[in-house]
């Protein structure tokens, strides 16, 4: 009889272990606290309008570039992947000015060394150690690093120190950390590996989909099915149960025992704590370690209807920040940076025309603190405001590079941390999961494993954020299970390159 393992949340981490060990064998069933697979993968309509959770691109999709290994072991390349613009998959303005990002290491640099001639070597340096670290992901699939490992790594040295030593021009350093809405930059804390790994997945190659991030969920979900395994929504773990040291199956809606021989939580460790309250084994130090891991800011987002065949589609995404922003320590209670990121134009639009777009700004959590207590739906009206309030500070922002985009609103849509926190468990409404500190690699790294035996994380928490890092992360956990050599061959990890 085939072991048995139990998932808890079916977002793209949980999915991913669960297609892994299903197509290696094992019972695997996944447990879903929502009403719809994916998570921050979940897709949503509005009217005719079809909106992402917390999706919004890719990095690194064509062949030998970072995800591609991946996402064709997931049997996710033929998914409608639609390639950014390469000349410009990513605009930063910054005030009244506009600067380009290039796909290709070379092209990256050359396109913005005509804006900063005189910084032509600092750039070289820059995307060189990108390149680099991109080239060694594979490497990554051996067998298990250890805590030297993650001392002596990129994990242990400063992204903002080396940025600044590499690129001497402010503005340039600014232009280059102006995509900063793909991870938290952090002055004092981000590990360089984690910048320079992310940044350099999209400037590889950036990518869309069409019809929305929540076909990868789905896609998972229905692989999964195919192979025997079962995934449950509405089924929210209320407690794991032990039994002489081990864990031997959780308990669904405070009623429901199902037991399990591997528990593989896709869920924040923090949250973790609360199904381990009765734990024998989980001492109160390592409940300590957990509890005091600071989290990323989260994400004030509003989704934009669009009246028809009024806003040209863009091949890109728009990042706009105030002459002020201080992108490396995001504490302003005011938006001063914007994402803007545009929705393909589906068959029933104009080519030519998106039918919706999302406005993306940080937002820390004691902004919305405040209402945390209240049920969703029902936070009153001060809440409503609040979200009145931001929604206008994106668009003040925004219109200075768009300045149709008023007149072309049909209907808006917001979601804050608050939103985050209520539909995906996540912590605090964390955007980017739990803050990585390159002077504390091995306390903020987190391994897949737990004192307990068979209970193993995985998710963005862990070791690198984003799709690139979950997809990631859900290889280091069920190499737990099945070994990392067995996972490296099945990977075909030699030939990545």
């Amino acid at each position: 009889m085939s072991k048995k393992v139990v998932i808890i949340g079916a977002g793209l981490g949980g999915l991913e272990c669960g297609y892994i060990l299903a197509k290696n064998g094992y019972d695997i069933t996944v447990l879903e606290h929502d009403k719809i697979v994916g998570g921050c993968l979940q897709s949503f309509r509005r009217g005719k309008a079809l909106f992402d959770t917390g999706f919004h691109y890719v990095g690194g999709l064509r062949e030998g570039e970072s995800l591609h290994g991946l996402f064709r072991y997931f049997d996710l390349l033929s998914l409608p992947w639609q390639q950014l613009d390469e000349d410009c998959f990513d605009e930063v303005v910054i005030g009244n000015k506009s600067y380009p990002f290039a796909n290709g290491h070379q092209r990256f640099v050359e396109r913005l060394v005509e804006y900063f001639p005189h910084e032509k070597e600092g750039l070289k340096r820059f995307v060189k150690q990108l390149k680099e670290v991109g080239e060694h992901l594979p490497d990554s699939f051996l067998p298990r690093q250890t805590e030297e490992f993650y001392a002596n790594s990129l994990f242990a040295r400063s992204a903002y120190n080396w940025l600044n030593d590499t690129i001497h021009d402010p503005t340039l350093r600014k232009i280059l950390s102006g995509t900063s809405l793909k991870m938290e930059l952090n002055a004092e804390r981000l590990p360089l590996y984690v910048f320079a790994q992310i940044n350099n997945s999209f400037i590889q190659s950036a990518w869309r989909i069409k019809g929305g991030g929540g076909q990868i969920a789905e896609h998972l979900a229905e692989s999964i099915r195919q192979m025997g395994g079962t995934i449950r929504v509405n089924a929210t773990v209320t407690s794991i149960v032990e039994r002489g040291g081990k864990a031997i199956g959780v308990r669904i809606n405070r009623e429901e025992f199902m037991p399990a021989d591997y528990i593989i939580a896709a869920q924040h460790p923090q949250a973790l704590m609360s199904l381990l309250a009765d734990s024998q084994v989980i001492r109160n130090i390592y409940r300590r370690r957990i509890s005091n891991l600071k989290n990323s800011f989260g994400m004030f987002t509003a989704n934009i209807r669009l009246k028809p065949d009024c806003i040209k589609y863009e091949n890109k995404n728009i990042f706009v920040h105030t002459p002020d922003a201080d992108l490396w320590n995001v504490n302003s209670e005011k938006a001063k940076s914007v994402m803007v990121s545009y929705y393909a134009p589906s068959t029933e639009n104009s080519a030519d025309f998106s039918p919706a777009i999302d406005l993306l700004t940080p937002l820390r959590w004691y902004q919305v603190a405040q209402w945390a207590a209240e049920p969703q739906g029902r936070r009153g009206e001060s809440y409503v405001n609040f979200k009145n309030k931001k929604t206008e500070e994106c668009l003040n922002l925004v219109e200075k590079r768009i300045p149709e985009l008023r007149g072309s609103i049909d209907a808006i849509f917001t979601s804050t941390p608050l939103s985050y926190h209520h539909y995906t468990l996540t912590q605090n409404g964390s955007a980017y999961g739990i803050q990585k500190d390159w002077q504390s690699p091995i306390t903020t790294v987190l391994s897949p494993r737990t004192p307990i035996p068979n209970l193993l994380l995985t998710g963005q928490n862990l070791n690198l954020h984003g799709v690139l890092g979950t997809s990631m992360t859900s290889v280091f956990t069920c190499a737990e299970i099945l070994g990392m050599d067995n996972l490296s061959e099945q990977l075909d990890v030699k030939h990545w390159k």
